[in-house]
């Protein structure tokens, strides 16, 4: 098979499909890792809203795709920041998503974000808002019985004056969850409106702060998820973190090594960019539980910079590239997007993606992949 691609300034050369798709192998029940995967959202293509209106989802395709997930024995990180939650997935339509999922899905281990989305942090007044809006979340999920990601919260980063305010909101929203619950830490280059969350902009301050919080509440927390792209800041909490919490890297530049881990311990996963590299993770952590760590850092070492290209800076698009790779490997028929995100990438962005998801073998129909790429290509005039 062969495409001609542009490169950055529209010349054309030829490209050849090299990879051997993955083949699924499901992760078994006693997995030496807890694998949760970030799962995108499918849009309805055909709806008559404009793009920064109300989320109109296609259930079908989105539930297909999280079947899909627990197919492979990943869990699934619901209605997080990889579902455009908050920037296209408004808190209705999450819920809804929670409800189809835990409904469709009974069976399979399914965290569920739990946030203030509903309350603009521009209307935030108080931290008694901030309060209100995480009991009406975690209400309604525990409501259906699902489990919580406690996400982390622009109304509360907008309104918190001291470290002091972020214990006191967490102590009081925990004490509203059943179960234990994952914390969330994003940093700021997922989203901007995060900068100086626990009340610090330096990373020291600010874990002290995340540690006072899981220490007072350790009964309540299963593990907490940090998303800094910093593998050496990961590392240092994870020895911090008391006994029985767990770390769930969000480090969608390091995992495998963190996945890994050392002598002083490893981190479970909580990715985004476990959506598209759903067969990869799974085969890889089945061969990391079997004692096999060369397999499992030859699968997904090489899945690194493909990776770090779909999460390059401006980070917060990087949901673009994740929906490109589902349309591009048949689970959606279109790339179309909440809030319009398709068009947050350039044209050799997306050529890149192809590139490196052939050279891992992450696009499991080739022919279909390309035929796709080529209508991508015709868009942009190629």
């Amino acid at each position: 098979m062969n495409i001609q691609l542009p490169d950055d300034r529209g010349v054309l050369s030829p490209y050849s499909l090299i990879g051997k798709p993955i083949e699924a192998t499901p992760l078994g029940e006693d997995s030496c890792r807890v694998v949760l995967s970030a799962a995108h959202v499918v849009a309805n293509s055909f709806t008559d809203q404009d793009p920064s209106g109300p989320a109109d989802v296609d259930w079908e395709a989105t539930m297909a795709f999280r079947r899909h997930l627990a197919s492979l024995g990943l869990g699934i990180a619901e209605a997080m920041d990889t579902a455009q939650r908050g920037m296209g997935l408004d808190w209705p339509v999450a819920l809804e998503l929670i409800r189809r999922t835990k409904s469709e899905l009974p069976d399979a281990l399914v965290f569920n974000g739990a946030g203030t989305d509903q309350l603009e942090a521009d209307g935030a007044r108080s931290l008694d808002d901030v309060r209100r809006a995480y009991f009406e979340q975690v209400e309604a999920i525990q409501k259906i019985g699902g489990r919580i990601i406690l996400m982390a919260s622009r109304a509360l980063a907008k309104v918190a004056a001291t470290p002091t305010d972020y214990e006191a909101v967490y102590r009081d929203v925990l004490a509203q969850c059943e179960g234990k619950v994952i914390l969330h830490w994003l940093g700021d280059m997922f989203d901007p409106a995060l900068a100086g969350y626990w009340g610090a902009d330096k990373f020291d301050e600010a874990l002290e702060t995340c540690l006072a919080v899981i220490g007072e509440n350790r009964d309540k927390v299963d593990g907490i998820k940090i998303s800094l792209l910093d593998k050496d800041k990961e590392i240092a909490m994870r020895r911090r973190l008391p006994v029985g919490v767990k770390m769930y890297t969000g480090d969608d530049f390091n995992y495998p090594e963190l996945i890994e881990g050392d002598d002083s311990g490893h981190s479970h996963a909580l990715l985004g960019i476990f959506d598209p590299l759903a067969p990869a993770a799974a085969y890889a952590i089945s061969r990391l539980g079997a004692g096999d760590v060369a397999a499992f850092r030859r699968t997904l070492d090489p899945t690194v910079p493909l990776a770090r290209l779909i999460f390059r800076a401006p980070t917060r698009f990087y949901k673009t590239g994740v929906v490109f790779l589902a349309w591009l490997n048949g689970f959606q028929d279109h790339f179309v997007m909440l809030n319009g995100a398709q068009a947050m990438r350039p044209l050799p962005y997306f050529v890149d993606i192809f590139k490196l998801a052939d050279a891992n073998g992450l696009l499991r129909n080739p022919d279909l992949a390309e035929a796709r790429m080529r209508k991508l290509l015709a868009v942009y005039g190629v």
